[in-house]
């Protein structure tokens, strides 16, 4: 086991989007560690043609003698995710220290044909529901003096540079979905200015290549190159390092692989063992 093994024994964490791919990722690897984790999705069975579900994640988890909180909602309708933070924190016995807001909706459309009902889904599970849930974890938080959001954002907020433009396979069909995250980025260095020196630290972590997710493999796997791949454990080790930093690591937008070599960090393997490559 690595020597931070479990380093976060005993706190209490809420992942979203945790039925599978990276939110299914960093629960387990949360669960080695020691935390007690509460794991949210739509349904508690996964979408047929991407596989994964709550049941599954959870089931993983045990192993490592967590059992999972498991709660059922909906990011996209506000009255169901008002729900979400009560019910994990009732579950788990106390308010939540660690919010990772994981869950995104990605449509891929040119913009010039996206519909207005396609754009508002986006900004609702993208940009609404991780404030939404920040608003709901962060009195606890504040009162308690420390606390942690870590918001996964994507490369796709970066402006396409040009002309000429070069782009990937998906063209300029991610723009919108890349603005959501822009705006998830802009407003998770707004909340740490407003919270900066209540203890409570907000950052993103954003992947430097694409991480094969059931989701992404059957959008794009098909037309990536080996490099352009970056490994689960990889995410979620950059993903980990946000959850217990110091108190002036906030208002970040960082890249997992970047912030792994910066910081000297050893990527271990979901189970938090030697992870082999």
């Amino acid at each position: 086991m690595s020597a931070d093994h479990k380093r976060l024994e005993g706190r209490r964490v809420l992942v979203t989007g945790a039925s599978r791919g990276i939110g299914a990722g960093i629960a387990e690897r949360l669960a080695a560690e020691g935390a007690l984790v509460a794991i949210t999705a739509r349904g508690a069975v996964g979408a047929a043609q991407l596989g994964g579900s709550l049941e599954q994640t959870a089931a993983r988890m045990a192993v490592y003698g967590s059992q999972a909180v498991i709660v059922i909602a909906d990011l996209l309708n506000e009255n169901d995710r008002a729900r979400i933070v009560p019910e994990a924190e009732a579950g788990l016995g106390g308010p939540i220290e660690i919010l990772i807001n994981n869950a995104a909706a990605a449509i891929y459309n040119p913009l010039a044909e996206f519909s207005l009902k396609r754009r508002r889904l986006i900004f609702e599970a993208n940009v609404h529901a991780p404030l939404d849930l920040a608003q709901a974890v962060i009195p606890a938080m504040r009162a308690a003096g420390q606390g942690w959001i870590v918001n996964v954002s994507s490369a796709s907020a970066r402006h396409t540079e040009g002309p000429p433009f070069i782009t990937g396979s998906q063209g300029a069909t991610l723009s919108l979905y890349g603005a959501s995250k822009a705006a998830l980025n802009r407003m998770t260095n707004g909340l740490a200015v407003e919270l900066y020196g209540t203890g409570i630290r907000v950052n993103t972590v954003e992947p430097r290549a694409a991480v094969l997710t059931e989701g992404a493999d059957v959008l794009v796997g098909a037309t990536l190159r080996p490099e352009q791949i970056e490994s689960m454990e990889e995410m979620v080790e950059g993903v980990l390092a946000v959850c217990d930093c110091p108190s002036d690591f906030t208002g970040r937008t960082t890249v997992s692989l970047d912030l792994i070599s910066s910081m000297g960090l050893e990527v271990c393997g979901l189970d938090g063992g030697a992870w082999d490559w």
